[in-house]
């Protein structure tokens, strides 16, 4: 029995949330989604739901890896020996990176069966190989084992997954947007996790009293009936997967010119942060702000809007401010703007 997601359009609330994920899904290269808040503000809910939004996506049958038949440039092996790949269409995969899991099952390892069995040395492939071309969400982001974030980090900056242990030696595509979740006050990530996810939002329990018993009415009746639940939100699912198919043709093409560049770099240079991939993630974040909105060309407002999700996580700390990472943001942007409307 095919097991019913949770609709993403029925989710009540949390809209820089689900404002993050949908254009992570309609840039990959984006980075992914860091989420950090309250439990059970349906964080999962809303990963699961838009996987389930997107469209299927052409993969070569047979294949561990989930290969694109078309795009010879991040094949595994036996795909890019074949001469003639058929495909079919699957699921975007969602892959739950749990804590306490091990290396081997992360990256994978030696088919410890077929080795004893048939004394062949086969790969098993892992979470990283069943994640390719999806999301891979890891719930708990900041207790996760530092020698897995030295894991992630690799693969996250590569695309590729590179084995070598027990006798063999492989490589694979890793390529899936990261999504991450949880509590600041169990403790803080290591910076450079940190600094790989693209956009950051803050979760809250919702304190409005109608908000929350929408929520529980929209759950109740989705947990009665999933169905037909499913059914009733279908028309909204349908126009945001066309809104999303269409923004992804769209950002390819959008503009961003050397003023809105210079804007993008004087907001960073104002906010003192490390490096410059501040400024490419927020050009990136620019441009899917401006193709969601159907815009051809990257604006002050799409900067404005995409400024607190993308620079606010990578701020230093400052004793003196305990503010949020976003707030400081946009009080920054505010004088920014203020002083180049002056001149």
């Amino acid at each position: 029995m095919t097991q019913v997601t949770y609709p993403f359009a029925a989710i009540v609330g949390q809209t820089e949330l689900k404002h993050a994920l949908v254009l992570s899904a309609v840039d990959a290269s984006l980075g992914g989604v860091l989420a950090l808040g309250d439990r059970g503000t349906g964080k999962t809910t809303a990963v699961r739901g838009l996987a389930a939004l997107l469209p299927k996506i052409e993969a070569a049958r047979d294949c561990r890896y989930q290969c694109s038949g078309t795009d010879e440039g991040v094949q595994c092996r036996e795909c890019a020996e074949k001469t003639e790949i058929k495909s079919h269409k699957i699921a975007v995969p969602v892959v739950d990176l749990p804590l306490g899991v091990t290396e081997d099952r992360v990256l994978g390892a030696l088919d410890i069966e077929q080795a004893l069995v048939n004394g062949e040395k086969r790969f098993e492939p892992g979470l990283l190989a069943d994640a390719n071309r999806g999301f891979l969400y890891i719930d708990e982001v900041n207790l996760l084992e530092d020698h897995l974030v030295d894991v992630l980090l690799d693969v996250a900056a590569s695309g590729w997954n590179v084995v070598e242990r027990e006798g063999l030696s492989l490589r694979h595509p890793a390529r899936f947007v990261l999504i991450g979740s949880g509590n600041p006050e169990e403790g803080d990530l290591r910076p450079q996790l940190l600094d790989r996810f693209g956009l950051s939002v803050d979760v809250t329990t919702p304190g409005d009293i109608s908000e929350r018993v929408e929520v529980i009415k929209r759950r109740d009746a989705f947990d009665k009936d999933p169905v037909n639940f499913t059914q009733d939100w279908k028309r909204e699912t349908t126009k945001l997967r066309n809104r999303i198919s269409r923004s992804r043709d769209l950002v390819s093409k959008v503009d961003v010119d050397d003023q809105m560049l210079a804007l993008i770099a004087e907001i960073c240079i104002a906010l003192g942060t490390d490096g410059l991939r501040g400024e490419l993630t927020l050009i990136k974040a620019s441009r899917a702000e401006a193709a969601w909105s159907g815009d051809i060309k990257v604006t002050e407002k799409h900067i404005s809007n995409m400024a607190p999700l993308a620079l606010g996580h990578r701020l230093r700390r400052n004793p003196l401010d305990d503010s949020r990472g976003s707030v400081r943001v946009e009080r920054i942007l505010d004088q920014v703007l203020a002083d180049r409307n002056v001149a």
